[in-house]
């Protein structure tokens, strides 16, 4: 086994962990409360591998549905028009001269080599990403989790119309980067971070969206260092990813469980008390 694949394999378990444990940990106390309300969330039992599989497929069967519907909100919220046309128009500006300067910048101070340019590159790759959000989502689908399955399958969804857009859009305009590869604009390593790291800061607030945003950049940064991408590209892909975590995430905030809207439960007793209630309009 060559030190490359040793690198990619020891990354790819390093995301998971980090998505799992940030999972686990800003939600314990919110499961320990929701079990003494319903069996369904955080059981002490294991799904069967029957019952996983056909969770899945019945997830996978709403989500063409679910991926239009969230393209649909993302890219018709007029805040979010705004902001890609605002990182278009840079884009435009910096092809006039700007990214030249960036690239001589990077050619005489290029900074990252062997292990470092190959982990940022691996952390970074929206594959990456997706088997973590796909670990996430399996491995709560076996401990019967439907908050933090539901939190992986929106990653999953961020992720996805990311991937989507930026194909089309690398497809479309099919530029060449600095090292004379195809399908520069825009940068989809660093779309994919900043899709990442928006779910996270969305979820999870800045304890663990800072660090999520500091990787993405470091990830943006390694894409003009190596060559592999302009400025213009990075400039594009953080704010595509940036608009498109924060949207679906945030359209995801209103949990359901087993079909159920989550409301706060005040009881009416003698000593103050609270909790989690569960309601279902039919």
């Amino acid at each position: 086994m060559n030190i490359r694949l040793k690198i990619q394999i020891l990354l790819v378990i390093f995301s998971a962990s980090i998505f799992l444990g940030s999972g686990c940990a800003a939600n314990s106390n919110l499961a320990k409360e929701q079990s003494s309300h319903t069996q369904d969330t955080n059981s002490s039992s294991k799904a069967s591998l029957s019952s996983i599989i056909d969770s899945s497929i019945e997830d996978l069967k709403k989500w063409p549905d679910r991926l239009w519907d969230d393209s649909k909100a993302t890219f018709t919220k007029n805040d979010n028009i705004a902001a890609l046309l605002v990182a278009g128009g840079a884009s435009i500006v910096m092809n006039q001269g700007t990214d030249d300067e960036i690239k001589e910048y990077f050619d005489k101070y290029d900074k990252l080599h062997n292990w470092k340019d190959e982990s940022l590159n691996i952390i970074g790759s929206p594959t990456t990403h997706l088997a973590a959000a796909s670990i996430w989502y399996f491995l709560s689908s076996q401990n019967k989790d439907s908050f933090n399955k539901e939190r992986a399958w929106t990653l999953r969804t961020a992720l996805t119309i990311t991937w989507l857009t930026t194909a089309g859009l690398k497809t479309a305009r099919n530029n060449d980067t600095p090292n004379g590869k195809n399908r520069a604009w825009p940068s989809g390593h660093t779309a994919s971070s900043f899709t990442l790291a928006s779910v996270l800061d969305e979820y999870y607030g800045p304890k663990i969206g800072i660090p999520a945003y500091a990787i993405a950049s470091l990830v943006g940064y390694r894409m003009m260092d190596t060559g592999d991408h302009w400025g213009s590209d990075v400039v594009f892909g953080a704010t595509l990813g940036w608009v498109v975590g924060h949207t679906v995430a945030g359209l995801d905030k209103d949990h359901k469980i087993a079909g159920f809207d989550i409301v706060p439960f005040v009881p009416q007793t003698e000593k103050p008390a609270f909790g989690i209630g569960f309601v279902k309009r039919f």
